[in-house]
């Protein structure tokens, strides 16, 4: 029963989403979610900090500090009671002594979703065998390049992405899109930006059809979609970090980050008709440099209930990680937010270094 509601509503809501809105404020949504249970666990605070081949999707700046000639990363979380998987995997490799290149890829999708378009036939009978299944997946493969300036403490990077969205065998698009981002560290403080979707993201939607969904569309009372151009608008991210070291062996690191959108009003913390703010806030204790507590809160919301009273909402996330010699081994754990709910996530996500240390 869930899938079939799930593939009712993602055959809508994906198709009317093309035809109404050329620039809509929830766009390539999947890339906004996040890479990495370090990451993660700290509520996405970590534009500033940043510093391994994650770098790719958070800040391509990040990658001029990754400590070996090469590093890999892999990450699978659930979302919606394991109804949609989200995977990512990436590579970073050291070109010279102040520049690194960085690949990753990133999906996320529903599989085996019922298609009841034809469910019904002329008669008014139903047929359940006419059912089929088929997938919403979200693709997209990020390329990126990360350069130490000649000013001390400062990073530039970009990254090129294209993005491969899939309903089906009935809708699909292409999009491309680029990102740059910088890091600059004074004194024992990390600065960042993120600049992303810099250029407007496009994605190119085209439709194929049958006469029969057309009708079902038409009896619905839903608009038939035809190909259209969607536009990924710019968003800016901003960090500031500092490290704090108690001991030899106890530390924490400590990030806050802002998320900027410049598409109108949405349902964040500050929202005004020029700027919306969505700020969040993460923290890392770290053992030895060995195991490490994480911890963080962010999207925070408010909404009406049904009753209508004011509801204020944020989200908690909490994370672990060990590293063992060259190999991290990262959790984290997240909710939305809405204890009413208690939608949970479970995020493991691997990275390794490989050949020697960068001096």
């Amino acid at each position: 029963m869930k899938r079939i509601i799930a593939g009712i509503n993602i055959i809508c809501v994906l198709m009317s989403s093309a035809v109404y809105a050329q620039a809509p404020k929830y766009s390539n949504e999947f890339l906004s979610i996040g890479v990495g249970a370090r990451a993660l666990g700290m509520s996405g605070s970590y534009v500033a900090s940043v510093n391994d081949v994650t770098s790719g999707y958070w800040n391509p700046a990040g990658l001029a500090n990754i400590g070996n000639q090469h590093q890999v990363a892999l990450m699978h979380s659930e979302y919606f009671a394991g109804i949609a998987k989200y995977d990512y995997g990436a590579v970073a490799t050291r070109l010279d002594s102040s520049s690194v290149l960085g690949v990753s890829f990133v999906r996320f999708g529903v599989d085996g979703i019922p298609n009841t378009t034809q469910l019904i036939n002329s008669n008014g009978d139903v047929d359940y065998s006419k059912i089929t299944l088929f997938s919403a997946v979200d693709f997209a493969a990020i390329v990126s390049y990360a350069k130490t300036m000649k000013i001390s403490g400062l990073r530039l990077g970009g990254s090129a992405k294209v993005v491969r969205r899939r309903v089906g065998d009935f809708a699909g698009s292409w999009g491309f899109g680029l990102d740059a981002g910088l890091q600059y560290d004074y004194k024992k403080w990390k600065f960042g930006a993120m600049a992303r979707d810099i250029t407007s993201t496009f994605n190119a939607w085209t439709f194929n059809l049958s006469d029969e969904m057309k009708q079902t569309f038409i009896t619905t009372n839903n608009d038939i979609p035809s190909n259209s151009v969607e536009v990924t608008l710019p968003k800016l991210l901003l960090g500031s970090a500092r490290k704090f070291d108690f001991t030899k062996k106890i530390s924490l690191l400590a990030e806050v980050n802002c998320d900027l959108t410049f598409d109108g009003r949405r349902n964040v913390l500050i929202s005004t008709k020029a700027v919306c703010v969505d700020p969040h806030f993460g923290l890392e204790a770290g053992f030895m440099n060995i195991v490490f507590l994480r911890g963080g809160i962010g999207n925070y919301q408010t909404y009406t209930d049904a009753y209508g009273k004011t509801i204020n909402t944020f989200q908690p996330n909490i994370g672990v990680g060990v590293r063992i010699k060259t190999v991290y081994i990262d959790y984290a754990f997240t909710d939305i937010g809405d204890k009413s709910v208690a939608l949970y996530s479970n995020v493991f996500s691997l990275k390794v270094d490989l050949n020697k240390k960068h001096k």
